[in-house]
């Protein structure tokens, strides 16, 4: 549910404020064909998976009186299908300055990760698609990690796609590791269906 206490509350503030190319995420999604290829000590482990993936209007947001952004809030739930156990969850916020045709994904994990990504947003008509990527130590994209993660499973960079069309959302995404004494590409992708608004 967005801010406010009633379904109405979403409504409104859907009809107030101009999404752009953010208003075809916004609606629950759920798909069940996730494949995730992962690190473990021995070796990759590939898991399938089933998710859902919220996204709520939060209005617009001005920063320093000079850029304005327009914000989705939203929250991703990963369940491995073998042992329905969850594997993943992220919590974070889509925003798009239209004035820039930047992007920008900033989101957090439990693990101890938070990034801020930037990108663009590429929309047809027929499908919108979207793009961010952030690297660690870089100047304008970043990853920050607790000092277990650092030492432990560092993120070097990180790369994420995604396209909508016909009431379906696939998504790409990568993950660079430095994890178990060598580096190991992390991958996910899955296609979901909007099931609700």
């Amino acid at each position: 549910m967005s801010i406010g206490s009633n379904s109405s509350d979403s409504t409104d503030l859907i009809d107030s404020t101009d999404y752009g190319p953010l208003t075809s995420l916004i609606g629950t999604w759920q798909g069940d064909k996730g494949v995730d290829v992962a690190p473990e000590d021995d070796g990759p482990e590939t898991n399938q998976y089933r998710e859902e993936l919220i996204f709520e209007p939060v209005r617009d947001v001005d920063n320093a009186e000079e850029q304005e952004l327009v914000v989705l809030r939203y929250k991703q739930t990963v369940i491995r299908i073998r042992d329905s156990k969850l594997i993943h969850t992220e919590a974070g916020f889509y925003s798009w300055d239209a004035e820039s045709s930047q992007l920008i994904k900033s989101f957090s994990i439990p693990r101890g990760v938070a990034l801020v990504a930037g990108g663009s947003i590429d929309n047809d008509n027929d499908k919108v698609s979207y793009s961010v990527k952030a690297a660690k130590n870089d100047s304008e994209w970043g990853i920050v990690e607790s000092p277990f993660m650092q030492q432990k499973a560092t993120t070097k960079d990180y790369q994420f796609s995604m396209q909508v069309a016909d009431g379906q959302l696939n998504y790409q995404q990568s993950m660079n590791l430095t994890i178990y004494g060598r580096d190991f590409e992390h991958t996910d992708e899955n296609t979901l269906t909007r099931v609700g608004e």
